[in-house]
């Protein structure tokens, strides 16, 4: 080397170098993604130039990167035939660094949880993580000018680095790395490959390792190619490979635009909710690529948390990749990425629904908790939500219905869509809150979920109709016939009959009263309050929060047999007292809020051998 120089490093330059040299990173091979995303841009950067102007050093040498390692001397070489460094370059790019992507790096090494090795390139510091595995780094470069001359650069991570001139007749950047004894691993071809098949295995110019004249990555990745050349057989072909799930999947969305950003992807929805055992994918997120280069195995920001179940890969131009780059979140360009993945994830969804019902309900059983979660979570997206959401109805309690299904089948003059929440598809059916609704005729969505409750704290309203839980409802008194008005107990009777009832729960219930929409049904739980919030009661049950029972309103219905038969019982006597215990109790239970149910088995058992001396 002649007329060699020597320069300090800049403070937080030297800072970030012993950061990096000195902590322990769960991932050290991300260095050789860096360097290859830096190949990868000056390769780009080439071609580009050459676009317009064909007065370049080398025009007819093949855009390439090649990777050589010696086991023996511990060295890896990566050389490219990209746009190449002059020596001021080389200064403005290896000798100093953007002093806020520095700074905010220093930043986020104080928290110790971070790992470290997933934010390396995104604060501008992506060469720098050669140290972590180097005891000294030479890149020698020509620049694509003609005049120019070749320069190198030389540090080994101490407080100083060395410029000076070079000879390299060839345009391009090579990068020499004397390893770490305890990086030994990296001058190891098939860890080469291992780690490029991983990260860097979309880069678009040939990787050749070694004395191979055989590319070692894709090079051409499926979701940057048009989809009238892609085969469902490679579509369910690239997700095998990704996934390990050899299940098909239910959908595949293939995305490319460029507005408003530049984006391609290719997602899936598995075949099943649960993973597989030996699932690749061991977190919920994306793969997100900026040119073909992987820069985040698990990205959660690219879609709401309602769709983290979906699977694939994201790739944008429009994200900064470079040695300067800033974060990617703070680029303002991901809320526009999750905007238009997430519009074509639920336009995609709304399509299967509509042309295919038997793959929709398929879907439904496994993500429709996921769907649920969204409009509890995302009031901003309940109206896109909305639509996707299915129900069983009293009516209907076998095939899945959706909230416009329920609309078109509304009688006339109904202003409101029912429900009725319950523990069980079944028990719910029993409810004595659909006493009035299945004597009318009309139809209610039974929510026997637990996330329907959480569900419905955000879903108030379809289109122009409010939802309302029948056991608040409003309802017209039932017309009685005569035959069941001489049926009911004597106004009297039923008097003292609330007494005994009220003497018997006490505080428990605020009120007995006579029920006017009771058919079948003995005894309902009405809110005291009109005003209440059932859902609210049930979400901090499920939440396991303190909880106590609601205090409700206990309405009977004045012409059930077993109400008769108990005034046959002499007043006050222990089995009067257990049977009105019982009602009540079985009432909480249909409702779901019984704290303890087995503790009613002695009362039953009580019952069962008074009616067995009887």
């Amino acid at each position: 080397m002649s007329e060699t120089q020597q320069f300090l490093f800049k403070a937080e330059t030297k800072q970030l170098l012993n950061i990096l040299i000195h902590s322990l990173y769960k991932e050290r091979e991300v260095f050789l993604r860096e360097l290859l995303s830096n190949a990868s841009d000056a390769l780009n950067r080439l071609r580009f130039e050459t676009v317009t102007n064909r007065d370049v050093l080398d025009p007819n040498a093949e855009l390439k990167i090649h990777i050589t390692a010696d086991k023996e001397a511990r060295t890896l070489t990566v050389h490219d035939t990209g746009i190449g460094m002059t020596h001021d370059e080389v200064i403005e790019n290896l000798g100093t660094i953007a002093q806020s992507g520095a700074r905010k790096f220093i930043e986020a090494t104080k928290d110790k949880n971070t790992d470290l090795s997933k934010v390396i390139g995104q604060f501008g510091v992506g060469f720098y993580s050669v140290f972590m595995v180097a005891e000294w780094v030479r890149v020698t470069s020509r620049s694509f000018k003609k005049d120019s001359k070749a320069v190198t650069w030389y540090a080994t991570g101490e407080d100083t680095y060395q410029i000076g001139d070079a000879d390299m007749s060839e345009r391009g950047t090579k990068i020499e790395i004397k390893l770490k004894e305890d990086a030994s691993e990296f001058s190891e071809e098939y860890r080469l490959k291992n780690i490029i098949h991983k990260h860097s295995d979309y880069i678009g110019f040939p990787i050749y390792i070694g004395e191979d004249n055989t590319a070692v990555n894709k090079q051409t990745s499926l979701w940057r190619t048009s989809k009238q050349e892609v085969t469902e057989e490679q579509y369910k072909e690239f997700y095998r490979q990704t996934t390990l799930d050899f299940e098909d999947p239910l959908l595949h969305v293939h995305i490319s635009t460029d507005a408003p950003v530049q984006l391609y992807a290719l997602l899936y929805i598995p075949g099943k909710a649960e993973r597989g055992i030996f699932s690749l994918r061991k977190d919920d997120g994306l793969k997100l690529y900026t040119r073909n280069i992987l820069i985040d195995e698990y990205n959660k920001d690219l879609l709401p948390e309602y769709l983290r179940f979906v699977q694939g890969v994201v790739d944008s131009e429009d994200l900064p990749l470079n040695v300067s780059r800033e974060t990617v979140q703070s680029s303002g360009l991901m809320p526009k990425l999750k905007k238009v993945l997430t519009n074509q994830v639920m336009r995609e969804l709304e399509n299967l629904a509509k042309n295919d019902a038997k793959k929709y309900e398929i879907f439904w059983k496994e993500f429709g908790v996921y769907l649920k979660q969204g409009i509890a979570a995302s009031p901003a997206d309940v109206e896109t939500i909305s639509p996707l959401l299915r129900f069983k109805t009293n009516l209907n309690p076998e095939p899945w219905s959706s909230l416009a299904d329920y609309v078109s089948r509304m009688k006339d003059g109904q202003k409101e869509i029912y429900y009725i929440v319950g523990e069980d598809p079944k028990s719910v059916l029993r409810s004595p809150h659909l006493d009035y609704f299945h004597s009318q005729g009309t139809e209610v969505l039974l929510l026997t979920d637990p996330m329907d409750s959480f569900m419905l704290m955000g879903l108030h309203k379809y289109k122009e109709y409010d939802l309302k839980n029948v056991a608040n409802a409003d309802v017209e008194q039932m017309p009685k016939s005569q035959e069941q008005a001489e049926d009911k107990i004597p106004e009297a009777d039923f008097s003292s009959l609330v007494d005994i009832f009220k003497k018997v729960l006490g505080e428990r219930v605020t009120d007995v009263r006579a029920s006017h929409r009771l058919v079948q049904s003995v005894a309902r739980l009405a809110d005291a309050d009109a005003s209440a919030n059932s859902e609210l009661q049930r979400v901090y049950k499920y939440l396991g929060k303190e909880y106590e029972i609601p205090k409700k309103v206990l309405e009977l219905n004045a012409s059930h047999p077993s109400l008769k038969n108990l005034l046959k019982l002499e007043a006050n006597s222990e089995l009067q007292t257990i049977i009105i215990e019982q009602i009540y109790e079985n009432a909480l239970l249909i409702e779901g809020l019984h704290p303890d149910p087995s503790s009613m088995a002695s009362r039953v058992q009580q019952i069962i051998e008074a009616a067995l001396q009887k």
